[in-house]
C-alpha cells in the first residue's frame, strides 16, 4: 500500500470510532451515566490507537501545514 494512502484510511476509520464514542450513547438514554462514560472512553481508546500511528506516518509523507 502506498505510504500516502495508509494515514488517510486509518484516520477515516478513527473518525468512525470517535463519532460512535461521542454520539452512540444517545441511543441508550436510560443507561446510567457512569457506564456510558466508560464505554465511550473505551471506544475512544481504539480511536487513538488508529489516530496516533496515522498521524506519525502521515507526518513523514505530508507537510504539517
Amino acid at each position: 500500500m502506498p505510504p500516502h494512502i495508509l494515514p488517510i484510511i486509518l484516520l477515516s476509520i478513527s473518525n468512525l470510532f470517535m463519532t460512535l464514542a461521542w454520539y452512540g450513547h444517545l441511543k441508550f438514554k436510560a443507561a446510567p451515566l457512569l457506564p456510558v462514560i466508560c464505554v465511550s472512553w473505551g471506544i475512544a481508546f481504539f480511536e487513538y490507537c488508529l489516530a496516533v500511528p496515522a498521524n506519525r506516518w502521515g507526518h513523514s509523507v505530508y507537510p504539517a501545514a
